[in-house]
C-alpha cells in the first residue's frame, strides 16, 4: 500500500511536463505554418495585383490617376493604383519598389516611366514583407521575406 502511495505522489507533474513538452512542439509547428501560409498569400495578393495593374496600363487608361498632369505619367500613377486597389492591402504592408520597363524593337530593356502604344510593358515590384511570428525570423534576412513579383504585357495602338 505504501509503495502505491509513493508512486502516485512522483507521478502527479508527470502529465504536465509532457503537455508543456508537446503543446511547445505543437505551437511551433503551427505558428511556422501560420507564418508560410501568410508569406504565400501576400506573394500570390502581389502577383495578382500586379498582373490587373499591368492590363490597367496597357489599355492606355489614365482614369485611377490621383493627381492628373496630362502626361505619359498619368498612365503609370494610374497603374500604380489599380496594383494598390488590388493587391488587398499588402501594398501598404510590403515596402514597394515599382519598376516600368519597356522591351523595344531590338530586344533591348530600358527602365522608363511608361512606354508607348504598341511596346512591350514591363511591370516589377520588389516588396518586403515582415514575419507575424519570431518562429521563422532568423532563417530569413532581417526578419523578413523579400520577393519580386512582375507582369509583362504589350500595349494597345491607343
Amino acid at each position: 500500500m505504501k509503495g502505491e502511495a509513493l508512486l502516485k505522489t512522483n507521478q502527479l507533474g508527470a502529465a504536465t511536463v509532457e503537455f508543456a513538452l508537446t503543446a511547445t512542439v505543437f505551437l511551433a509547428v503551427l505558428f511556422t505554418l501560420i507564418d508560410f501560409a501568410y508569406l504565400f498569400w501576400g506573394n500570390l495578393s502581389m502577383a495578382h495585383a500586379v498582373r490587373e495593374g499591368a492590363r490597367y496600363a496597357v489599355t492606355g487608361q489614365s482614369g485611377l490617376d490621383p493627381t492628373p498632369q496630362g502626361t505619359a505619367q498619368d498612365r503609370c500613377d494610374a497603374a500604380v493604383e489599380a496594383i494598390k486597389n488590388q493587391s488587398m492591402g499588402f501594398y501598404a504592408m510590403v515596402s514597394p519598389v515599382v519598376t516600368f520597363k519597356t522591351v523595344n524593337n531590338d530586344g533591348s530593356i530600358t527602365v522608363v516611366a511608361c512606354s508607348a502604344s504598341n511596346q512591350i510593358t514591363v511591370i516589377s515590384i520588389a516588396n518586403t514583407l515582415p514575419l507575424l511570428t519570431p518562429f521563422l525570423k532568423p532563417f530569413f534576412t532581417n526578419g523578413n521575406y523579400t520577393f519580386t513579383v512582375s507582369a509583362t504585357m504589350k500595349n494597345e495602338g491607343f
